[in-house]
């Protein structure tokens, strides 16, 4: 019965840390807009989502730019940017298509950072309200109100 309950909020727990790999990644990229040669990186969240339901371990598939290293970053140098959860099996990022091509090889384009950053940002939002909205369900069933 209490397995019945907390199905919501399982559910809603694992999407809250995808959203939050997701933002960090979307931060990272608009950090690193003016870097030359950085690529940017991305969780493709359906893909993640399906494996934290599914339970099985998730490889993305990784593109790497021409000139890349074997690990998929463009220089040796750089610092692989991977989850610090590491609780849904996602240890790898997606690289993003660049729409615009830029002298210097950076594959950030910062409007569309922009406005993925606001649109995960709606979604945490709507996350945590779902969470909150279970949990105070719970409670009042709980308290027989």
């Amino acid at each position: 019965m209490f397995a019945n309950l907390t199905n919501a909020l399982d559910f809603q727990a694992k999407a809250l840390v995808i959203r939050a790999d997701r933002q960090r990644a979307i931060a990272s990229n608009i950090a690193n807009a003016d870097t030359p040669g950085y690529a940017g990186r991305d969780v493709n969240f359906k893909e993640a989502m399906n494996a934290a339901l599914g339970g099985n371990s998730l490889t993305l598939s990784r593109s790497a730019p021409t000139g890349g290293t074997s690990e998929g970053a463009t220089n040796p140098r750089h610092i692989p940017l991977e989850s610090t959860t590491g609780t849904l099996g996602r240890d790898k990022l997606d690289y993003t298509t660049q729409s615009q091509p830029a002298m210097d090889g950076n594959s950030v384009d910062m409007d569309r950072e922009r406005a993925n950053f606001v649109d995960n940002s709606v979604r945490y939002e709507a996350t945590l309200r779902f969470i909150n909205g279970s949990s105070r369900t719970i409670l009042s069933a709980i308290q027989g109100q």
